[in-house]
């Protein structure tokens, strides 16, 4: 299966969706993201315009670094969660979610007559992920790789050619994006990780909407949406609201405290629940409407549904408390949970 991401396709399935995921979590995949469109933003203005969209503090983020951050507009709602890449002073890269932010960036920049050229790179990023993705890289690239710190990059060399490898993913197991620029190095690169994969069972992947749901990994466009602060989301911790002033949504931030809504994590009764548009209600025993579920799967690892939804206040504190689902199969049992499951 595919689906469509920032205009381009990304698989969603090789063999089933359960075989996928039993593999992901015992060998090592290797995904084909070049989905995640890379902005770059470099110019003298580069840091101000980027802390105008977003509320995380980036004046001490370092060169090679990444940072997972909330992008909003002046109504202090979710326009996207990308990651940030900081290759240099005054240049940048936003790895971006399925959401069209290019067009924003340069909007922005006109109108306060920013200093900064903005453009989609060139770039097409490629993920080995698992619990032998270690090995894997260090095949392919050396011991050196594995002393990387999480959200940190370097440069590698790969048939004399640079490119950038990030200790990053969007998977719970571990393991590490490149970033190639230009895609003459993209199919020589995948063949030589297969090649020095053979005997860790590599086999393509993609991002596996079971181990992500166990995660509690959100996805925009389906946990998050425009009409989601992220205090709504659980990125309120990227809210760095006292040492943030020139986010251009600060003081729509600090209006929309407390959340009168937040995400929150089900254990769900019943039979596999099939993929399926969302937005099942959640109703508290006594029949109040509570919320909705955004996405939602049967774990085979613990042999129930999982499920993440957004519940309104006052139910999203009531921990380990007893719900009901409104699921296609009909009214399920739900527990609620503050965190994921792995």
């Amino acid at each position: 299966a595919y689906t469509v991401y920032n205009h381009m396709l990304i698989p969603r399935v090789f063999r089933s969706l359960k075989e996928d995921y039993e593999h992901l979590k015992s060998a090592v995949q290797v995904w084909d993201v070049s989905v995640q469109r890379q902005i770059e933003i470099v110019g003298a203005d580069a840091f101000r315009l980027l802390q105008f969209t977003t509320p995380r503090d980036l004046s001490q983020m370092e060169d090679n670094q990444c940072f997972y951050i909330p992008v909003i507009n002046a109504k202090a709602k979710m326009l996207n969660d990308p990651v940030l890449i900081k290759r240099g002073h005054n240049r940048y890269w936003i790895s971006i979610a399925d959401t069209d932010m290019l067009l924003y960036y340069q909007g922005l920049a006109t109108g306060f007559q920013l200093d900064v050229d903005i453009f989609e790179a060139d770039v097409y990023p490629l993920a080995v992920q698992g619990p032998l993705a270690n090995e894997l890289v260090r095949r392919v690239f050396g011991s050196q790789v594995l002393s990387l710190k999480f959200f940190r990059c370097q440069t590698v060399t790969f048939q004399g050619k640079e490119m950038l490898i990030a200790k990053s993913g969007a998977s719970h197991q571990g393991g590490f994006e490149f970033y190639v620029e230009g895609e003459e190095a993209c199919i020589p690169l995948w063949d030589t990780l297969f090649e020095a994969g053979r005997d860790l069972d590599v086999f393509a992947g993609c991002p596996n909407d079971i181990e992500r749901i166990e995660a509690g990994f959100l996805s925009y466009g389906s946990d998050i949406t425009i009409e989601n602060t992220p205090f709504e989301v659980g990125l309120g911790k990227f809210c760095d609201l006292e040492t943030v002033k020139d986010c251009l949504a600060h003081s729509a931030l600090v209006a929309h405290q407390p959340p009168s809504r937040q995400i929150r994590f089900f254990e769900i009764d019943g039979k596999p629940l099939p993929p399926a548009d969302y937005r099942w209600p959640i109703e508290s025993i006594g029949g109040a409407k509570v919320g909705f579920v955004s996405s939602a799967s049967w774990s085979p690892d613990f042999a129930f549904n999982v499920g993440i939804g957004m519940v309104d206040k006052p139910f999203f504190n009531n921990k380990d408390a007893e719900f009901i689902i409104k699921t296609p199969l009909g009214k399920a049992g739900a527990y609620m949970r503050e965190k994921a499951w792995i």
